[in-house]
């Protein structure tokens, strides 16, 4: 095996990318581009009854929408193609065809009813379910007669006896697995195609994979593709298996926990910003030295270091995401801003779908109103909704402020001067205010919490004197004047 580093991500288009596979990929990526070594995105489809239309796209598109991109795929042709599993079928002829001929695999005649039965019978006596090996040593003569009933054979990976597998993981030191843990595998199935176990092995040895980083969910497999790759005389890749990520109640973060957004694509949608995602992600299971949280994708690929991969569970924070997310939609230009919140708008129905051409200006200054608050784009929606309602709620807050005795006085003042005003600007509020103070004499809460509550209905929120330009002159005199009566 040579020197170089490479790692693959090796996805199946059975569904779209979720956060554990974005972190797989992303661990490998950075391990890789930390090396100097080499990312590879193999697709492994070859469960065609599990695929779904445009899930190899879906992969590819939001492995690059964070920020990754790869040295050889089937989008970047390298020497070690084809890069689908399903264009390998002939490549692993000859390796299962070899298996047998060494002895290493024989053909299996088993029913599914068959081997049903099987495991029931073990289950009942209180044996863990494996194969028997009653096709183990089938005669020629024994093969045909069953091949003549029309049974199609599967093939099944001989386990040796007695042996005791170990590698030494990455992440959890040294692992062993005793062989007479497993039943003879099967390696291909009767319709032809090659199993998980067997094909990747096979694939990983010719594209010359160094390093195999994955989930803990596959550390049961190492020992099967240990095996294989002894039985063909190969050098083993280096393997390590990074922990689960568990949610909030620390169980196993899984595709149907509804209390935690799984997709990639959901956040996109969401107006969340893929470098925070990449650092957010890059966080899970991994840890810098140091305090810092926040990194951006080269300073990850400088600082990356295996050896820090954490053996406890990763712990999925939704409050630390809407954090990290913030620190970045906090830096972004307005153009970004906009083009990440405005659509939520749209969708909501708070603006119309030419915003651009009709109140382009008046958009664009009510998003940035609120960037240091949204922790993502879709919550200008809700953030925003004072903006977009001629009737004002008034929150409980708000009343016990306007029940204040200095409030007609203040409120009175501020009306007269904004009704004097030629430009209603967000300066001229702000001088209106100090005018106020000056004619009334109140200053500080009292002055601006009426004037706040008055407005928006809230005793909270973004600058005031922009957020009075935004509501508008006419709609501004309108409240004030019902509050004052």
């Amino acid at each position: 095996m040579s020197n170089e580093i490479r790692v693959r991500y090796a996805p199946s288009p059975t569904g779209h990318l979720h956060i554990g596979n974005a972190r797989t990929a992303l661990f490998n990526y950075l391990f890789a581009r930390s090396k100097g070594g080499k990312f590879i995105i193999r697709i492994e489809d070859t469960d065609k009854k599990r695929n779904i239309e445009g899930g190899e796209e879906s992969q590819l598109h939001y492995l690059k929408w964070l920020g990754m991109d790869w040295d050889e795929s089937i989008d970047q042709e390298g020497e070690f193609g084809p890069y689908r599993q399903s264009e390998r079928n002939h490549i692993y002829e000859t390796y299962y065809k070899e298996l047998l001929d060494k002895g290493h695999a024989y053909k299996c005649y088993c029913t599914e009813e068959e081997l049903e039965a099987e495991r029931e019978a073990q289950s009942a006596k209180g044996d863990t379910p494996a194969y028997s090996g009653k096709c183990r040593h089938l005669t020629e003569d024994e093969k045909a007669a069953l091949e003549a009933e029309g049974r199609k054979p599967s093939i099944r990976f001989l386990v040796p006896k007695g042996r005791e597998l170990t590698f030494n993981d990455m992440v959890k030191g040294e692992v062993s697995f005793e062989s007479e843990g497993f039943g003879d595998f099967v390696i291909v199935k009767k319709d032809g195609t090659p199993t998980y176990n067997f094909a990747v092995a096979v694939d990983d040895h010719l594209m010359k994979i160094s390093h195999v980083l994955r989930g803990d969910d596959h550390i049961s497999n190492t020992p099967k593709q240990q095996m294989i790759y002894e039985a063909l005389g190969w050098d083993i890749p280096t393997f390590g298996h990074m922990t689960l990520i568990v949610n909030e109640s620390r169980k196993k973060l899984s595709k149907r926990d509804e209390t935690i957004i799984q997709f990639i694509e959901q956040y996109e949608e969401l107006g969340y910003l893929p470098e925070a995602l990449f650092n957010f992600i890059a966080l899970l299971g991994w840890s810098p030295a140091g305090e810092e949280e926040i990194f951006s994708k080269e300073e990850f690929i400088d600082i990356f270091d295996e050896s820090r991969l954490s053996k406890s569970p990763a712990l999925f924070d939704k409050q630390k995401l809407e954090w990290m997310n913030n620190q970045y939609m906090k830096k972004l230009d307005q153009d970004r801003l906009v083009a990440i919140s405005a659509p939520h708008l749209v969708k909501a129905g708070k603006i119309s779908e030419n915003w651009q051409q009709e109140n382009e200006d008046w958009v664009r200054s009510l998003i940035t109103l609120y960037q240091e608050k949204m922790s993502f784009g879709a919550q200008i929606a809700e953030l925003s909704e004072l903006f977009f309602t001629e009737e004002m709620t008034i929150d409980e807050e708000a009343k016990e402020v306007l029940a204040e005795e200095q409030v007609p006085e203040v409120l009175s003042a501020f009306l007269q001067e904004i009704d004097n005003m030629a430009e209603f600007k967000a300066d001229e509020i702000k001088a209106a205010m100090k005018a106020v103070q000056k004619s009334t004499g109140h200053k500080g809460k009292k002055l601006f919490m009426p004037i706040r509550s008055a407005t928006t209905g809230q005793t909270h929120g973004p600058d005031l004197p922009q957020a009075i330009e935004l509501l508008g002159k006419e709609k501004v005199k309108t409240r004030l004047m019902s509050i004052i009566g």
